[in-house]
């Protein structure tokens, strides 16, 4: 059962797109996720005190794991949220994000002293060249200035964030350890709510929609199989697997929203599997 949680983590993280595209014209980015951050602490917790789930006994392994949740959730969440909710293409915005399975490699080696195969930098290289094809359709055009800033700030958000669960805190329990990177995650994004936003939010069917399925689907499940994931495999292998959101997003748009699927695209996805198979490959 575990060979299938690195499809099904792409499969479930590849879907935040439809609560990002169904939400976001109802409420402001930040505020739509300081919701989202609100639902996951309060599940997460009544199912962690039901199953009486074991809580870190030292005060650092807190410390570390709110650390990595806050550089993964609010970081990395937030940076993507208000790039596309200002206008930044969604296929820049994958574009810039694709890159961090290059800069995880480069940390992994310094940080965590994992050793990156000349095969493995080939298909690093092959599959962020996938990525390029797949939204070299969606770049936009004109002058991205500005816009570009919070998608490099999720983009170091999510490296910072793998490489510091890899080395300081890869084994946690999920339901308790939920809680306490949500925790400071939600902290630190009412603070920029309160310093940018209105909390403005439309409520309406379409956004508790879109609410509910970021919460459960991605929230509860891809988080999970992402903590899972760092748990039992190298940084390099799981950062690998983010060149597959885009051409598995781009299937689920052509799938369910009729979104247009190129030649060039079809092959940009060919393209990022083979790099991420070279990367995955054991000798």
């Amino acid at each position: 059962m575990q060979r299938f949680y690195p499809l099904l983590f792409v499969f479930l993280w590849s879907t935040g797109f439809i609560g990002a595209k169904l939400g976001l014209p109802y409420a402001e980015p930040l505020s739509f996720l300081l919701s989202r951050y609100g639902l996951v602490i309060t599940l997460m917790l009544v199912i962690a005190l039901a199953t009486r789930a074991p809580w870190p006994e030292k005060a650092r392994d807190w410390l570390h794991i709110g650390v990595s949740g806050v550089l993964v959730h609010a970081v990395y969440l937030g940076g993507v949220f208000v790039a596309i909710k200002h206008g930044l293409p969604a296929g820049v915005t994958a574009l810039v994000v694709g890159m961090q399975p290059l800069l995880t490699a480069f940390g992994a080696g310094w940080l965590l002293g994992e050793k990156v195969s000349s095969r493995q930098w080939a298909g690093l290289g092959l599959g962020f060249a996938g990525v390029g094809l797949v939204v070299s359709g969606k770049l936009g055009d004109g002058a991205l200035g500005p816009m570009l800033i919070p998608a490099v700030v999720a983009l170091l958000g999510i490296t910072a964030g793998t490489l510091y669960q890899k080395r300081f805190c890869p084994k946690f329990d999920l339901r308790t350890g939920s809680v306490i990177q949500f925790v400071p995650t939600a902290i630190v994004t009412a603070i920029a709510v309160a310093v940018f936003e209105d909390y403005r939010i439309e409520w309406n069917g379409q956004f508790v929609f879109a609410l509910g399925w970021l919460v459960l689907v991605l929230s509860l499940g891809a988080i999970s199989l992402l903590n899972l994931l760092i748990r039992s495999g190298s940084a390099v292998n799981v950062a690998a697997l983010f060149y597959l959101t885009p051409p598995t997003t781009a299937l689920i748009a052509y799938f369910i929203f009729g979104e247009n699927l190129t030649l060039t695209a079809a092959f940009g996805m060919v393209v990022a599997v083979s790099g991420v198979y070279l990367v995955a490959r054991t000798k």
